[in-house]
């Protein structure tokens, strides 16, 4: 009997899931009654969309990623247009930990689509369509964040996807949102950040983080802390020299800025120092640590 045990555990067993596990919400407390009759199914079907549809060509192993859209709807024009914003949040498991880190923080104010009641929500990577194309976007840059945090520089392809999505926005007639704009937060300036050489190794610290930082953090506390702090040090280095309203820089730092508080306490006050220079919106945070 021990030895059957012994050759079943050494048969691989490969479990091939989805890539997220969303959970969808919705407000219409801004919408008439009419309104919100249309939307009855809205929800079911882009839950039902983001948790069926295949996002990448991976034979996806493990568990899901786990996301969140909460959707708050603002107006509607005519029997089929609306306009809503969203706040998209996903998180990553930490290795031998019940605990999960928050990966993903934003809230997207732009977006207008067309919905009818009972429409089937199909993916379609060449064409663009302001409902599905901005669940799409979502979807790979969930993904994109969560593979760089396992191998650096791992969410390249589906960053690029995310990326061209933002082009076929911007060229069409809902182009609002898509197009690049100098704000705080912009699909596509984000994307652009992402790419752009002066933040790679952000995102090459940003593996360390989570990889050699956050998923050790148990085991060797000292290294883990080392590796979490060379992502503040790099940064310090290049602060001056990248925007200071930086879209990958705020993302990080509304996820990460209570994390940096409770994993760093006790390593040393310079850190905590750069901290406030780097990311002064969070300074209230850092400064307890320095009291």
């Amino acid at each position: 009997m021990k030895k059957l045990i012994l050759i079943l555990l050494l048969i691989p067993v490969i479990v091939i899931s989805q890539e997220l596990n969303a959970k969808v919400s919705v407000n219409f407390e801004q919408l008439s009654t009419s309104a919100k009759d249309k939307l009855v199914d809205f929800e079911y079907a882009v839950e039902g969309y983001l948790n069926q549809t295949r996002f990448t060509n991976l034979d996806w192993e493990g568990e899901p990623i786990p996301c969140s859209f909460s959707i708050f709807f603002i107006s509607s024009n005519g029997e089929t247009q609306y306009s809503a914003q969203v706040v998209v949040t996903s998180q990553r498991p930490i290795y031998q930990s019940t605990r999960r880190s928050l990966m993903l923080s934003l809230m997207d104010k732009e977006w207008t689509f067309e919905y009818e009641t009972g429409q089937t929500l199909r993916y379609n990577a060449l064409n663009f369509d302001p409902l599905t194309s901005l669940l799409d976007f979502y979807a790979h840059l969930i993904i994109g964040y969560d593979m760089d945090s396992y191998n650096p520089l791992g969410g390249s392809p589906f960053f690029d996807v995310a990326y061209d999505i933002t082009l076929l926005g911007a060229n069409s007639k809902f182009s609002k949102g898509w197009a690049f704009e100098n704000s705080s937060y912009n699909k596509r300036k984000l994307l652009g950040e992402i790419q752009d050489g002066n933040y790679r190794q952000f995102r090459r610290d940003f593996f360390d983080y989570h990889y050699n930082g956050l998923d050790i953090y148990n085991d060797d506390k000292k290294t883990a802390q080392k590796n979490i702090a060379k992502l503040v040090d790099n940064l310090y280095k290049i602060i001056d020299k990248v925007a200071r309203n930086s879209a990958i820089l705020r993302i990080f730092f509304d996820a990460k800025a209570g994390e940096l508080v409770e994993y760093l306490e006790g390593y040393n006050d310079q850190v905590f120092a750069k901290l406030m220079k780097i990311n002064p919106e969070n300074n209230s945070k850092y400064e307890k640590v320095l009291e």
